[in-house]
Formats: C-alpha cells, structure tokens, sequence
C-alpha cells in the first residue's frame, strides 16, 4: 500500500474516532465519502490495490461487523467505518485487521467498564451472554424458556455506549505499522 493511501487513511479513520468519542456517532458523509475516496485511490494510483479488490474489501468489512449491528452490539456507524477500511485495505488485509481491531475494542471495552466502574458487570454480562448463546444451540426452539435475556439489552447495560470508532481505528493502524515492519 503506497504512503499517500496509508495516510489518508489514517487521516480519516482520526476524524472518525473524534467524532465518535464526541457525540457517539460517526457520519454518514465521513465513511460514504471516504469509501469512495478509498476505491478512487485504488483505482487510479499505480500502487492501489483495483477496483476489484476495493469493492470486495468495503464488502467484506461490512459483512464482517454486521451480525454485531443486528444483535445490537454494534452502532451502523462503526460497521460502515469498517467497511471503509475495507475498501482503502482490500478483502484478505481486512480480515486480519478486523483481529486487531477486535483485540483493541475487547481491550478498550475493559479500560471504559475500569474507568466507569462496572467492570463485575462486563464480565457477568460476558458469561450470560455466552451460557444463553451455548445452551439456544442445543436446546429446540419450544424449549427455551421464554423471558430469555437480550444481548442487546445486556451489552448496553453493563458499559453504555462505548466509542468503537477509536478501536477502528487504533486496532486499524496497529495492523499497518505491523504490516510496515513486516515489509522492511
């Protein structure tokens, strides 16, 4: 990946988190533009990666946080941040960034349930999530006991909002300067 596109990039994924640590959204006009931005780049510029590739990366980074979206644990936001990362980094670079991008959020959602004091709540809310996930794979759907918990409810219970755009982009750089070391 040429410099002027890892700059961008980083650029844009810096806007991103500022806007979501102020107001907990981040804009439309942010990722749409900035996913274009990203195919244009890897179009035109002799070091992108093509249309192809491009298109398949924004693809895949909306595909890969969208089942986080539909169980609520994820702001539409954030998926369409990824998906914008997806198109600058292509559809193979994504899925590794979205490993570094999940171990800074994991760690991030630490810090912020630490800083707001309700870090038993977290891990309590983790194990309930989890034992409800493990027993509805295996136990028929008649059988389910009917005020089953929410993972939305849960997940927004133990921490509030959390600013995922910053773990976009912190986990995002992270897999760059890794990939940049990688290379020399």
């Amino acid at each position: 990946m040429s410099l002027i596109i890892t700059c961008i990039l980083l650029l844009l994924l810096c806007m991103a988190a500022y806007q979501d640590i102020r107001s907990y959204r981040i804009g439309n006009a942010l990722v749409f533009s900035g996913a274009l931005l990203g195919l244009l780049l890897n179009v035109f510029l002799p070091t992108g990666i093509g249309l192809y590739q491009s298109l398949a990366g924004w693809g895949m980074g909306l595909l890969l946080l969208l089942p986080l979206y539909l169980l609520r644990a994820m702001g539409a936001g954030d998926v369409k941040l990824m998906a914008m990362v997806g198109a600058f980094l292509g559809p193979q670079a994504i899925m590794v960034t979205l490993l570094y991008v999940l171990v800074t959020g994991g760690v991030l959602s630490i810090c912020v349930a630490i800083y707001r004091g309700v870090l038993k709540k977290l891990f309590y809310s983790t194990k309930i999530i989890i034992v409800e996930f493990i027993t509805n794979l295996f136990t028929p759907k008649s059988n389910r006991l009917p005020n089953g918990h929410s993972f939305a409810g849960i997940t927004q219970d133990a921490t509030a909002k959390m600013p995922y755009g910053v773990a976009i982009a912190v986990g995002t750089a992270t897999f760059l300067a890794v990939n940049q070391l990688a290379i020399l």
